[in-house]
C-alpha cells in the first residue's frame, strides 16, 4: 500500500529533533538543571494516559504535561489500558516523559482484536490490527494550577504520528494510507475551588477509528477539524470523576464511523499510581453497532 505524505522514518526522526530544538532555549534560560522529579504538581492534575499515549483523559488529550515533574524537573509515566466492547477489544501499552513541565514525549502500542468478527469477514478469529503512536506535546502558555487569578487556560499543541501494520487490509477496505499524523491543540482550565478541570481540544485528522482502520478513504481524503471535550471533577485528593466526548471523521463508505464518549472514575492513591475505570461508548465499528463496554487503565509513574 502506498503511503502519501510524511514518510514514517522521516516523521520519527523529526519528533525527537523538534523536542531538542524546543528544549535547548528552555534549558539555557533555566538557572537550575533539569532533574528527576520529586513530584511538584498536585495529585491527579497531570491526568492519566490516553489510548494514544498523551496525558489527558482516556480518549482526549489535555494541555497538561504528563508526569509529576514541575519546572526544572523530569516526570514519567507507564501505562496499560484495556477497552472491551461488544464485539472487539483493544489493548494498549505505552509511556511518556515530561520535561520541565513544557515538553511531553509519548509512545503507545495498540493491538485491536477483531474476535469473532474477524472470522465472519474471512480474516480469521482473533485477527489483530496493530498500530504504534509516537507523540510530541508542547505547552505554549498558561499554567492550569497556578493561574487561579485569571481565566487564561493552559494551552498546548501536539502531534501524534501513527503507523499501522495492516496496509494490505486497509487498502482493500478503501483507506488511502496506513500511516499519517494527527495535529491538535488543547486548552485546559482548573477551577480549584470547586475542583473542576475542563479541557477543549481541536484535532486536525483524517484517521479512521483513530487510525486502526487507516487514514482517509473513498468518502474523502483531506484532514478535517474535530472538537473533543473532557470534564473532570476532583472530588477529593484521591478520587476523580468525569466524562469525555470525541468527534470523529467518517471517510470510509464500507464502515460508518460514530463519535466516541465515556464516563470515568479514577482512583489516585498517591503520585505513583492511578487506576481508571470507565463506561465507553464507541458507536459503530466496521458496521457492528452498539460497541459499548468497559475501559480500564493502570498507570504508574513519578
Amino acid at each position: 500500500m502506498r503511503t502519501r505524505g510524511i514518510k514514517r522514518e522521516t516523521a520519527l526522526a523529526l519528533i525527537p529533533a523538534l523536542a531538542l530544538v524546543l528544549a535547548a532555549p528552555l534549558a539555557a534560560a533555566s538557572e537550575k538543571p533539569v532533574r528527576a522529579a520529586a513530584g511538584g504538581k498536585l495529585v491527579a492534575t497531570g491526568g492519566v494516559s490516553t489510548i494514544e499515549g498523551a496525558a489527558g483523559g482516556g480518549i482526549v488529550p489535555w494541555a497538561v504535561i504528563g508526569g509529576y515533574g514541575s519546572r526544572g524537573q523530569v516526570g514519567a509515566n507507564a501505562f496499560y489500558t484495556r477497552v472491551d466492547v461488544a464485539d472487539y477489544h483493544l489493548d494498549v501499552v505505552g509511556g511518556l516523559v515530561g520535561i520541565d513541565d513544557r515538553i511531553e514525549l509519548s509512545f503507545a502500542r495498540q493491538r485491536f482484536d477483531t474476535e469473532a468478527v474477524g472470522a465472519a469477514l474471512g480474516l480469521g478469529k482473533g485477527y489483530a490490527i496493530r498500530q504504534d503512536v509516537a507523540g510530541l506535546k508542547v505547552r505554549l502558555f498558561g499554567d492550569a494550577v497556578l493561574d487561579q487569578d485569571t481565566w487564561l487556560p493552559q494551552v498546548a499543541a501536539g502531534v501524534q504520528y501513527k503507523w499501522n501494520d495492516r496496509g494490505g487490509l486497509l487498502s482493500a477496505i478503501g483507506a488511502r494510507r496506513d500511516a499519517d499524523a494527527d495535529f491538535y491543540a488543547s486548552a485546559t482550565k482548573l477551577f480549584l475551588e470547586p475542583g473542576i478541570l475542563a479541557t477543549a481540544t481541536l484535532r486536525y485528522t483524517r484517521a479512521n477509528q483513530g487510525g486502526i482502520l487507516g487514514f482517509g478513504g473513498d468518502k474523502g481524503d483531506g484532514r478535517t477539524l474535530h472538537p473533543e471535550v473532557s470534564v473532570a471533577w476532583l472530588a477529593s485528593r484521591n478520587w476523580v470523576f468525569g466524562a469525555e466526548y470525541r468527534s470523529k471523521p467518517d471517510k470510509l463508505g464500507i464502515a460508518k464511523e460514530d463519535d466516541w464518549w465515556d464516563a470515568f472514575v479514577a482512583w489516585v492513591p498517591n503520585r505513583h499510581l492511578s487506576v481508571t475505570l470507565a463506561y465507553a461508548n464507541l458507536g459503530s465499528i466496521v458496521n457492528q453497532k452498539g460497541q459499548d463496554g468497559i475501559y480500564a487503565s493502570l498507570q504508574i509513574g513519578f
